[in-house]
Parts: structure tokens; C-alpha cells; sequence
């Protein structure tokens, strides 16, 4: 267990934080984490989700408590009042209540594997080894989209994209949810993007980049015009691809768009950092046209 702060970014690394519900060890990015706390005050609320346990306060901010007992096992917590982590992620504050914390730990990427699920209804993205057990890293974003649909990409976002033809413009994507390359595909393909390489870790992606720039050498753009990447990926994060790509000297004029839950006002210097062109919280699926158009103004000529 390593409990210094992560601050360089693009190393190849991620701290998570290990914690047990039911006797069963899950993790989440320790970089979606504000503050392991006490539940206080919880209000339950009428005609909820089941998952949701209520409402707390914090800081004089009233915060939505998910219960993940049930969003996991689909039985209610016995005592709401253990420990909570609160969270930020999509630019919401929500808390998740669970059993107990085990700790912090830091470790590679390529250490967390891809579970064999890949259905899109998998609450878990990556399968982490740890000291002679199995640790599940979950999708967070993915529990708070089910709850409410209006807090991340969702169908309904899709709706208002306008069509153009930009068949002449050539995407890389990467993003290890199943869910998100769908709906990402579903909205570049309505608004009149068809070049499109999807790939679901950054590691994918970069084999890729490099394997143009070795045939093409800096013609290696009549093929790739954007890169689009999440941050949290299994094998390589996005930060760790951007990183990569703007240190090759061939790689580092394409613009890298970072899009993840995990843009906020106080991580967005993570992106700045690695080079990245611009930033984009998931939410914004509307913004993501906009910007890839600002890149490839002259291509669409």
C-alpha cells in the first residue's frame, strides 16, 4: 500500500481505493474521491430509485447517497450510517455508502485486466490481482447513468446533434466501456462522421498511431485526423496515450481530445500537463462535435 498522492500525470500508473461490501473487494479511482466520511443526516426520499438510500449533508451541501449494496447484490444496506465516499465525477457531487475501506494502493495500468464480461451491462471495467486476491474496479459512471440518465451520455443527448457531412474527416477512438463507444459511435455516425477506428484501451490506440507513423512517416494525418480518448482504461490510460503521443515526433501534431468523466475545474491541469488539445466532460456530447469541427475545419473544405 502506497499512500503518497499520484500527482505527475501520463506515468502509467493509477491509485485506487480498495473497499469491501459483503465480504467481496471492489476499487474505484482514488482520483474520483473528495473524502471518505461518515453518513449524517440521511432523509430518505419518496418515490426514489431503489438504489438510492437517501439524501446527507456535507459541508452544508446535500449530497445523494446510492446504496451499493443493492446496486451490486440488489439487497439493502443494514446500517447506512458506515462509511461513505464521496465522490465528483460527470460535474456531480455524489456519495456511494459501502462496509468498510481496505486502502489505498498504486499500481500500473497494465495491471488491471479487461473482464470477460463485455456486455454493456457490466458494472465492472477491469479485474485487478492484489496481494492473493481479486479486486473488481467498477463503473461508477455507469451506475449514477442508470440511476439518472441525465447525468452522462445517454440516448436522449443524441437527439440533438445536427447532421453535416464530415465523411471526409477520420476519427480514432478510445474508451474501454462497451456503453460509451456505442453511444459515442451512434452520435458521431447522426451527425455525419463515417471514419471511424474504435478501440477499447489506450494501448489499442497507440499500436495503432505508432503503426501509421512507421508506413507513412508524417503523412501518417491521410489517416487519422482526431484522436478521441477516455482517461480510465485498462493496459493504458488516456493521459498515459497523450503523454505518448505528443512526445513522438512524428504522433505530436494530431489533436488529442480528452473525453471523460473525469474533467472537472480541479483536474483539468492533469490534461494540460500531457498536452492534451482540449477536454471534454462526457456530458457534453453536443460540445465534442463542435470541437472535433474546430480541428478539421480545412478537411471538411
Amino acid at each position: 500500500m502506497n499512500n503518497n498522492i499520484l500527482l505527475e500525470s501520463g506515468t502509467g500508473e493509477v491509485e485506487i481505493l480498495e473497499f469491501v461490501i459483503n465480504h467481496k473487494h471492489y476499487a474505484i479511482n482514488i482520483i474520483k474521491v473528495k473524502e471518505v466520511i461518515n453518513a449524517t443526516n440521511l432523509t430518505k426520499l419518496p418515490d426514489s430509485h431503489p438504489a438510492v438510500a437517501g439524501l446527507t449533508l456535507y459541508r452544508d451541501k446535500i449530497i445523494t447517497l446510492i446504496d451499493l449494496k443493492y446496486v451490486l447484490e440488489k439487497r439493502y444496506k443494514d446500517e447506512v450510517n458506515a462509511k461513505i465516499i464521496l465522490c465528483e465525477f460527470n460535474k456531480i457531487e455524489v456519495a456511494f455508502s459501502i462496509d468498510s475501506i481496505v486502502g489505498v494502493h498504486r499500481i500500473k495500468w497494465g495491471q488491471i485486466t479487461k473482464p470477460d464480461d463485455i456486455s454493456v451491462n457490466s458494472l465492472v471495467i477491469g479485474n485487478i490481482v492484489l496481494n492473493d486476491k481479486i479486486i473488481l474496479l467498477l463503473d461508477f459512471e455507469k451506475i449514477v447513468t442508470d440511476i439518472s440518465p441525465s447525468t452522462g451520455i445517454s440516448e436522449d443527448r443524441i437527439v440533438d446533434i445536427d447532421y453535416k457531412d464530415r465523411s471526409k474527416v477520420k476519427l480514432v477512438l478510445a474508451d474501454d466501456s462497451p456503453l460509451i463507444r456505442r453511444l459515442l459511435k451512434d452520435t458521431l455516425l447522426k451527425a455525419g462522421f463515417n471514419n471511424l477506428k474504435i478501440f477499447d484501451d489506450g494501448k489499442q490506440a497507440l499500436d495503432y498511431l505508432l503503426t501509421l507513423a512507421d508506413e507513412k512517416n508524417r503523412d501518417f494525418m491521410e489517416d487519422v485526423h482526431v484522436l478521441i480518448t477516455d482517461i480510465e482504461m485498462p493496459q493504458m490510460d488516456g493521459h498515459t496515450l497523450t503523454r505518448k503521443i505528443k512526445e513522438h515526433n512524428i504522433l505530436q501534431k494530431l489533436p488529442v481530445i480528452l473525453f471523460s468523466s473525469l474533467i472537472t475545474s480541479d483536474l483539468k491541469h492533469k490534461g494540460e500537463s500531457v498536452g492534451a488539445d482540449a477536454q471534454l466532460s462526457k456530458p457534453e456530447i453536443g460540445e465534442l462535435v463542435t470541437c472535433i469541427d474546430q480541428f478539421t475545419s480545412l478537411i471538411r473544405k
